[in-house]
């Protein structure tokens, strides 16, 4: 499994790897990972001669790779090294596929090492990395950054996408070879049980709360959130840290910032709100919202991406047109001033996600391992007959 992000850094993509992971484990698979360190120096439990740290998560082992920071988000780490020391450690482990989630330096690093090794590729679509280059200034990168997407997935033996606006997406540009592969919820941890009047009070307000859960930077479009803060009898509350937390907090004076929250804490916060909102328009999912739906909280989210598919529209919550504020502040102020509608909304959230467990839906993707190994052995098996010799009429031999 290789993961462009991993422990200690949380995010969508490590949650992801993290909950496969366990299942593979309960399985009894055997899984290396293969990560960012968070150095220039690696740390390989293969070489027992190096006497290197051995780092182990649900039992399997770590191999890390050196990294260097982004400029401006230092926690975001980007792999360093060379295709050759992928495939040198793909050539050792020998593994029968390579899990490849959210590939973009050393996800494609190792989509080339496996296909140079005649390994079948799983690559996971989870990050729209090319809408990020307006959002920090560098519009001009942007189909830059597609034709990167473009090689990686067309490389890869299948690629999964989280949603059906994705997969329109990826078809468009001509990739093939798409199977859709969307994300569990943890229903125990995000529940309606856990809304706690004592941390709406430690809040300390007797507001509506108006909940954000995300990192603080510029792809999520948090600054939006600005015409609701002004909504009386409610209040925003936003969890998360980032490289934007200190502007936001001066761009929305009266929000309540909780910080980084993580395991059942996050679940008491995620189940105290009373409605959710997402305003991030590069979604490919959004985690976040079907955790907010599974706590029984309705969702306002911008209508595009993931959301598409986790939202249904006038039963569990509202979308609202990309660039549409007023159309965002409408939506919450409806469910803020509708008890009755903000509760059957959250009713119907809460069921629509009971059956959406990361058992089934790592169960899915043991289908498409086995899928991939098995288009892998078809195109080899191709690639390695002799093609028949073809001959012109001037070297065809008179009868």
């Amino acid at each position: 499994m290789v993961t462009e992000s991993f422990l200690p850094h949380m995010n969508g993509v490590t949650n992801s790897v993290l909950h496969v992971l366990a299942h593979l484990r309960r399985r009894g698979d055997d899984v290396t990972v293969i990560a960012p360190s968070d150095t220039m120096f690696e740390t390989n439990p293969l070489s027992e001669a190096r006497g290197a740290q051995r780092e182990l998560c649900e039992g399997f082992p770590v191999i890390r790779v050196p990294s260097l920071p982004l400029p401006d988000y230092p926690k975001v780490r980007v792999a360093a090294g060379f295709v050759a020391r992928i495939r040198h450690i793909l050539g050792s482990i020998q593994p029968d596929v390579v899990h490849v989630a959210s590939p973009f330096v050393l996800g494609w690093r190792a989509i080339q090492a496996a296909d140079a090794l005649g390994i079948p590729t799983v690559s996971i679509y989870q990050t729209e990395v090319p809408t990020y280059a307006a959002r920090y200034r560098i519009p001009w990168a942007t189909e830059l950054l597609w034709q990167h997407v473009d090689r990686m997935h067309t490389s890869s033996t299948l690629t999964l996408v989280p949603s059906s606006f994705c997969r329109e997406q990826l078809t468009q540009r001509g990739i093939k070879r798409l199977r859709t592969w969307r994300r569990g919820v943890d229903t125990a941890r995000f529940n309606p049980l856990r809304r706690s009047s004592a941390l709406r009070d430690r809040i300390g307000t007797d507001e509506l709360l108006i909940g954000f859960v995300g990192r603080l930077a510029a792809e999520k479009q948090i600054e939006d959130l600005e015409v609701l803060d002004s909504i009386d009898g409610a209040r925003l509350v936003i969890i998360g840290t980032g490289p934007q937390e200190e502007a936001l907090r001066r761009r929305l004076p009266r929000a309540y910032f909780a910080g980084f929250q993580s395991g059942d804490d996050l679940g008491e916060h995620v189940a105290s709100l009373d409605v959710f909102v997402h305003p991030g328009e590069a979604e490919t999912f959004c985690q976040t919202i079907q955790e907010a739906m599974a706590a029984a909280v309705p969702v306002v989210a911008v209508g595009r991406g993931g959301p598409l598919d986790l939202v249904d529209v006038g039963r569990t919550g509202w979308l609202y047109r990309p660039g549409d504020l007023d159309g965002m502040r409408f939506a919450v102020e409806h469910l803020l001033q509708d008890e009755a509608a903000r509760t059957e909304f959250g009713r119907r959230a809460h069921e629509s996600v009971q059956n959406r467990t990361w058992e089934a839906v790592s169960n899915e993707l043991i289908g498409h391992y086995a899928r991939a190994v098995e288009v892998n052995r078809r195109v080899r098996t191709m690639r390695s007959r002799p093609r028949r010799a073809t001959t012109t009429p001037e070297t065809t031999p008179a009868r």
